[in-house]
């Protein structure tokens, strides 16, 4: 794309990490469905594996679709895939369709997350890419932290939760019509072409491996944190549905705080030693809030983890590209299979979370925030 075009063509495509945060939904909505219909944690559980699962499948065709038909159709696709999943649980509400639903939700933003990133760099001057895709973070944050407002405004003012997904279906329509509007001339199909083989080969590097397992640990905390905070304010608090589920608006709040004061930061001090104190806080704070029963050091617990994990993901991706540069498209697809750790996290805190209540789901995201700990400095030892 032209770049002088991108004064214009830069705001359609922010808005589309704005529709990128639609995902984050899955948590609060679990709680919904599950009161609902009387489920299990372990069947409520299936709701986010269902979403994140096909991020470890569709990363790496999505990329062979990109060299097709270009970045701006591949990210029109997603939205349309999302427009489609977000209508459907309004005319259908069973356990099946929803879990059909948040499948459609996973496979459209898998697609959103891998296509509309490197769409950036094609509008915008290399030195502004950093701080462009952080304005995109920050959007896709601010979305997550709305979520649960609008689920509770829509089950205390209009008297049914699922009227967000109506929200989230005219504001995705908004989206793809202004992309389809405001970005007119396509980019360049990439010449580095990805397949299975050569993204498959990198599991071959210990180090790639290494920080594969630190995205796939921190999605899994998000989606996991995102999922059980308000299943734990009802545990021992008693607080009902909708009044919990300000708790993952809260945590939230406390990442999009904490991604827009770490750009800041990292920018003064040096990544590996920023995750080191950051992932120390976090295991302290999370092992304080398995054994609180007070509300407020609940929420101040909650804050403190979502800050100091806010920062994470970009760090190790960082890393990640910074270890093989000329084969960073390998590398972005295989971090983004990555996401899919929020399908394999949650089902096994929802098996422990049946068995043995909340503190023993949310002691498997500990063992995960140990890992990153250890990872952290793994990084500084490397330099």
């Amino acid at each position: 794309m032209n770049q002088s075009n991108s004064k214009w063509t830069i705001f359609p495509i922010l808005f589309g990490f704005f529709v990128m945060g639609f995902v984050d939904v899955v948590g609060i909505s679990t709680n919904y469905v599950k009161h609902d219909f009387g489920l299990s944690d372990t069947l409520a559980n299936l709701i986010p594996m269902m979403v994140f699962l096909w991020f470890a499948i569709f990363s790496i065709p999505t990329g062979m679709l990109m060299g097709r038909i270009g970045r701006r159709n591949t990210v029109a696709v997603s939205l349309g895939i999302t427009i489609v999943a977000m209508l459907l649980p309004l005319f259908l509400y069973d356990f099946a369709s929803v879990l059909l639903a948040f499948a459609l939700l996973g496979i459209g933003n898998t697609i959103l997350q891998v296509s509309l990133n490197p769409m950036v760099a094609s509008v915008v001057s290399p030195g502004k890419v950093t701080s462009v895709l952080t304005l995109g973070q920050f959007l896709k944050a601010v979305s997550s932290f709305l979520g649960p407002l609008i689920a509770g405004a829509a089950a205390s003012f209009w008297g049914d939760w699922k009227w967000i997904f109506a929200v989230y279906a005219v504001t995705t329509l908004l989206s793809l019509t202004w992309l389809l509007a405001g970005v007119h001339e396509e980019e360049k199909k990439s010449a580095q072409a990805s397949t299975f083989a050569t993204v498959c080969s990198l599991f071959k590097d210990r180090y790639i491996v290494m920080l594969f397992l630190g995205i796939l640990f921190i999605v899994g905390i998000d989606v996991g944190l995102n999922t059980t905070i308000p299943k734990l304010l009802m545990e021992k608090t008693g607080m009902s549905v909708s009044e919990a589920g300000l708790g993952s608006s809260l945590y939230f709040s406390a990442r999009t705080i904490g991604s827009f004061v770490g750009a800041f930061l990292l920018a003064r001090i040096v990544s590996d030693r920023f995750m080191q104190y950051s992932m120390g806080i976090a295991i302290v704070g999370f092992i304080l809030l398995l054994v609180v029963d007070s509300l407020l050091w609940i929420s101040i617990l909650v804050v403190v983890v979502g800050l100091t994990c806010s920062n994470v993901f970009s760090i190790i991706f960082s890393y990640a590209l910074q270890h093989l540069p000329e084969r960073d498209n390998e590398i972005s697809a295989l971090m983004i299979m990555g996401v899919s750790g929020g399908a394999l996290i949650t089902p096994l805190m929802g098996v422990l979370s049946d068995a043995l209540g909340q503190v023993a789901g949310l002691s498997l995201l500990l063992l995960c925030l140990l890992y990153l700990g250890w990872i952290s400095f793994r990084l500084q030892k490397r330099k």
